[in-house]
């Protein structure tokens, strides 16, 4: 019975499709395993898509408003560069601090700015540098060109993020033994003009013949 329904299948194979049973079968099988990639590629590929709309969706809750921090060293700038995600993402040009948290993207880590992040950078934006010597707040030497790209950048910053503080301006302090080094030059210096006096006007040969001791009494 089964060696009857065998042959009639295969009859039917070659009648309807015009192919061997053997070739039939083949080519259901790649069809089979196709199928079986193709679900697999795109299973994996929704699963990155959800997983980047996840992401998004934590970049799109709403950020803390910004804290207003004074005065800071340049040192403690350096803790809000992104890497701690508690913290907000700061900034500084010339010396102004800005929270540019909400372009995590551009100024975050991983970003095409990162390296700006938790820095005076004025000097690197000033020249689109991006070098490791310009990320600095130090913009002496600077060309007009350079120096009006700075303003730019300024004013970008001034009216799309939060003014948070400003860096604290490191003074070199005077040691003691540079201001008693001083007080004794200076000591010294009217010391040796006492002892050297006025200076002593020379007398001619003329005014010593003529001076009164050896003038005759008349």
């Amino acid at each position: 019975m089964a060696l009857q329904l065998w042959e009639t299948l295969k009859e039917a194979i070659t009648a309807y499709t015009g192919l061997s049973p053997a070739t039939f079968f083949t080519v259901l099988a790649l069809l089979w395993a196709v199928y079986y990639v193709a679900t697999g590629l795109f299973g994996s590929s929704d699963d990155h898509i959800h997983q980047r709309s996840t992401a998004f969706e934590e970049q799109m809750e709403p950020l803390p408003p910004p804290v207003q921090l004074g005065e800071i060293t340049e040192e403690e700038l350096k803790q809000y560069d992104g890497s701690d995600s508690k913290k907000p993402l700061l900034m500084a040009i010339k010396g102004q601090i800005y929270d540019v948290s909400q372009s995590r993207m551009f100024y975050g880590p991983g970003g095409p700015y990162a390296l700006f992040a938790g820095k005076d950078a004025s000097r690197a934006l000033a020249k689109m540098s991006f070098e490791e010597k310009d990320l600095t707040g130090d913009i002496s030497g600077l060309g007009p060109f350079e120096l009006d790209a700075l303003q730019d950048w300024e004013y970008k910053f001034m009216s799309k993020y939060v003014k948070v503080g400003s860096i604290k301006k490191t003074t070199v302090p005077v040691t003691e033994g540079d201001a008693s080094g001083e007080a004794s030059g200076a000591a010294e210096t009217d010391t040796k003009q006492t002892e050297d006096g006025p200076s002593e006007t020379p007398v001619t040969e003329s005014e010593e013949k003529s001076s009164p001791a050896d003038t005759k009494e008349e």
